[in-house]
């Protein structure tokens, strides 16, 4: 099984989407299931994961609807309020979409310590007991926080988007490594090999800008705990899916069959519970 585990749909809305700037020209249109279905199959994936690009429930509905005319959509992760006191009502109503099966904050546009939050980790422990995965989506300022917070939940599975966005245009990597190297010694935590060109110069970027960034990831995670994700359509910015998956596939080339498998989609369906 090969599955993207990173990527979004949306019909493009320049009030709602205008994180969107002028200067990404390239994805401010529609981005939906018809267009990526046949990327996917040349690049012989057998699915993919949808994740939200929006901070509403409205998002989760809309995504929770595409994957129920879709099959290649094996799941959603969505957006809930985890800080909203009936956030327990809310998990029992959606629980029940099977497709459901995890929820991302966009945490990267908050203020330090929202990881930190009492009323958000309410939310996070009550998707423990509903077995979602959270999808971690930060800074690297941000990951000493990251940090505190998988070890308050050892039992609750988190994955790691983007590799928590190293600063790559600017060659910065001492600090984002420690705290990567510290955030990978708990083993509820997984990571995902997604969103890295983008935060590179988006037209001078080639495998040996990414090499060290990537070592830094499998170094600490290993095959078991990294997942591939493409980040389809943001990923565009910086190059075709075609260039996304080859700098990956490329690099993952020195390890054997079965850890490649697992990287390419094994570790997907075991981290978010899929079915075939």
């Amino acid at each position: 099984m090969r599955i993207d585990t990173h990527q979004h749909f949306w019909r493009f809305d320049p009030q709602r989407d205008a994180w969107i700037s002028e200067d990404m020209s390239v994805i401010q249109r529609n981005f939906l299931p018809e267009d990526l279905q046949p990327v996917l199959q040349k690049h012989q994936f057998d699915g993919c994961i949808a994740v939200q690009a929006d901070t509403s429930e409205e998002e989760t509905k809309f995504l929770l609807e595409l994957a129920d005319q879709h099959l290649f959509i094996k799941g959603v992760v969505g957006w809930l309020d985890l800080c909203s006191d009936a956030i327990d009502e809310l998990l029992e109503h959606y629980s029940k979409f099977k497709k459901l099966k995890g929820l991302r904050h966009i945490v990267q546009a908050e203020p330090d310590g929202f990881l930190l939050r009492k009323d958000f980790q309410r939310g996070i422990a009550a998707l423990e007991t509903l077995h979602l995965t959270y999808d971690i989506l930060i800074f690297p300022h941000q990951l000493e926080e990251a940090i505190t917070l998988v070890e308050s939940f050892p039992n609750q599975r988190f994955i790691l988007d983007h590799c928590a966005k190293p600063y790559i245009k600017d060659a910065k990597i001492k600090i984002w490594q420690q705290h990567i190297v510290k955030l990978a010694k708990f083993e509820n935590v997984a990571c995902k090999v997604s969103g890295l060109t983008t935060e590179a110069d988006w037209n001078h970027w080639d495998a040996n800008t990414m090499q060290p960034y990537l070592d830094v990831v499998f170094n600490a995670f290993g095959t078991k705990r990294t997942l591939f994700g493409s980040d389809w359509p943001v990923s565009l910015l910086a190059g075709s899916y075609a260039e996304t998956i080859m700098l990956i596939e490329d690099y993952i080339s020195k390890f054997s069959t079965t850890e490649q498998q697992q990287i390419m989609g094994l570790n997907a369906k075991a981290w978010y519970h899929l079915k075939d």
